[in-house]
C-alpha cells in the first residue's frame, strides 16, 4: 500500500503540474487571443469573467457527481478536456468558436480543480502528515513553465495553435498514462474506519474557510492583474521592469510552498497560516507605501511568500473539518476560489479609479489580516458531533449537503 500511495502522490503531482502549465498558457496569451478573434476591449471582460463563473458551476457539479463517480475518474477525464479546450482556443477562427472553447475550459477546470484537491486531501490523510503544499508547489512550477512557453511563443511571434499544439501533444498522453495510478480515498489504508462517516457538510462551519479562500484569491488576483500596471503607472518603473513582479511572485510562491509542508509539520497549520497572513499583509503594506519600483518589488516578493500557504492549507483544513464528507467540502470550498478571482481585480480597479491605487492595495491587506480571526479553523478538529450535536442520519446526508 505504501507503493500505491507513493505512485498516487507522484501521479497527482504531475496533474497539478500540467494544470499549472495549461492555465498559464491561457492567461498569459490573452492579448494574442484578443487579437486573433478581434475581441473588443469592452467585450473582453465578459469573456474573462465567463471562465471562473463556469468553473464555479463545474465545481458545484463535481460535488453532486462524487456521490456516484470517484474523484479519480472525474480528474482522469476532465484534464484532457482542459488541454483540448486550450488547443481549441488557439485553433479557432470565429468568436463563437472561442466562446465554446472557453466554456469547455471553464467547466472542465472547475471539475479538475475540485477533484485534484479532493485526491490531495485524501492522500494527506492517508500519509498522516502535511503534503498538500507540495502539490500546490508543483502547480506553481507548472505556472512558471507555462508562462515561459508563452513568452517563447510571443517572442517568436508563433500562431497560438503552433504554441499550444506541441504542449498538448506531449501532455495529453502523459496525463492519460499517469491517471492509472490515482488513489481514491477508499483505496487508502483504513479508509473504512475514518471519522465522521456519513457526515453532513454544515455550511456555517465551512464558512470561515470559504472566507479565507476568497480573501486569498482576492490577494492573488490583485498581484496577477495589477502588479505590472502598479509598478509602471504608480511607481514609475519602465515597461520592461513592470513585467518582473509577477514572475518574482510566482517564484516566491513556488519556494514558499516547497518548504511549507515542513513548516506545518514542525509548527502546525495554525501557526503557518497566521505567519502567512502576516507576511502577506506586510507585503501589501510595503507595496502601498513604496517610494519607488524596487521597494514595490520587495512588497510583491513578500506577497508570494505569504499568500502561498493559505489556499493549500484551506483545502486541507476542510478535509479535517469534515473527514466523512471531505469530497463535498472541498468541492464547495473550491467555488470560493473563483469568487475571490472574480471580486479581486474589479475591486482593486474600481477603488484605484475612484480613490488611488495605493489606497486600493490596503483593501486586500485588511482582508488578508481578517484571516487571523479564523486561524483556529485550521487546527485539528475534534468530533463535531461529540459535543451535544446529534450525528445526522446517513439518509439525511444528501439533503444536508445542499446548504450553500
Amino acid at each position: 500500500m505504501t507503493d500505491v500511495l507513493r505512485r498516487g502522490r507522484a501521479s497527482l503531482a504531475f496533474s497539478f503540474l500540467v494544470q499549472g502549465v495549461a492555465f498559464a498558457l491561457l492567461v498569459t496569451r490573452i492579448p494574442a487571443i484578443q487579437d486573433r478573434y478581434g475581441v473588443s476591449d469592452a467585450l473582453l471582460p465578459a469573456f474573462l469573467a465567463a471562465v471562473p463563473i463556469l468553473a464555479g458551476v463545474g465545481s458545484v457539479t463535481t460535488e453532486r457527481l462524487v456521490k456516484r463517480v470517484r474523484p479519480s475518474q472525474l480528474l482522469r477525464w476532465s484534464q484532457p478536456v482542459v488541454l483540448l479546450a486550450l488547443l481549441g482556443v488557439g485553433a479557432g477562427e470565429r468568436m463563437v468558436e472561442l466562446g465554446v472553447a472557453l466554456a469547455a475550459f471553464g467547466l472542465a477546470v472547475g471539475v479538475l480543480d475540485a477533484s485534484m484537491n479532493m485526491l490531495g486531501v485524501s492522500l494527506q490523510r492517508s500519509y498522516g502528515r502535511s503534503i498538500m503544499l507540495g502539490f500546490h508547489a508543483v502547480y506553481s512550477l507548472g505556472g512558471i513553465v507555462g508562462a515561459s512557453l508563452a513568452w517563447v511563443g510571443a517572442h517568436w511571434e508563433l500562431a497560438l495553435w503552433v504554441s499550444y499544439l506541441p504542449v498538448v501533444a506531449v501532455l495529453l498522453p502523459a496525463v492519460l498514462v499517469g491517471s492509472r495510478w490515482y488513489v481514491d480515498d477508499d483505496a487508502a489504508p483504513a479508509a473504512e474506519e475514518k471519522a465522521g462517516e456519513g457526515q453532513v457538510v454544515v455550511f456555517k462551519w465551512l464558512l470561515p474557510l470559504c472566507l479565507v479562500m476568497t480573501f486569498a484569491y482576492i490577494g492573488d488576483s490583485t498581484v496577477s492583474n495589477w502588479s505590472a500596471k502598479y509598478l509602471k503607472d504608480v511607481l514609475g518603473s519602465s515597461e520592461q521592469m513592470a513585467t518582473v513582479p509577477y514572475n518574482v511572485y510566482m517564484v516566491t510562491t513556488l519556494l514558499g510552498r516547497a518548504i511549507g509542508d515542513l513548516g506545518v509539520r514542525r509548527f502546525g497549520a495554525v501557526a503557518v497560516v497566521r505567519g502567512g497572513a502576516l507576511v502577506a499583509a506586510g507585503g501589501f503594506a510595503v507595496v502601498a507605501l513604496a517610494p519607488g519600483a524596487w521597494v514595490g518589488m520587495l512588497g510583491f516578493t513578500l506577497l508570494g511568500f505569504g499568500l502561498c500557504v493559505l489556499v493549500p492549507q484551506t483545502f486541507a483544513a476542510a478535509g479535517r473539518l469534515f473527514p466523512g464528507a471531505s469530497d463535498a467540502a472541498v468541492a464547495r470550498l473550491n467555488v470560493f476560489n473563483y469568487v475571490g478571482f472574480l471580486i479581486g481585480s474589479p475591486l482593486v480597479g474600481a477603488l484605484g479609479d475612484a480613490w488611488s491605487y495605493r489606497g486600493a492595495m490596503l483593501v486586500p491587506m485588511v482582508l488578508v489580516l481578517v484571516t487571523l480571526v479564523y486561524a483556529r479553523s485550521f487546527a485539528p478538529q475534534p468530533d463535531r458531533y461529540g459535543g451535544g450535536h446529534e450525528r445526522p442520519r446517513t439518509a439525511d446526508v444528501g439533503r444536508g449537503s445542499n446548504g450553500l
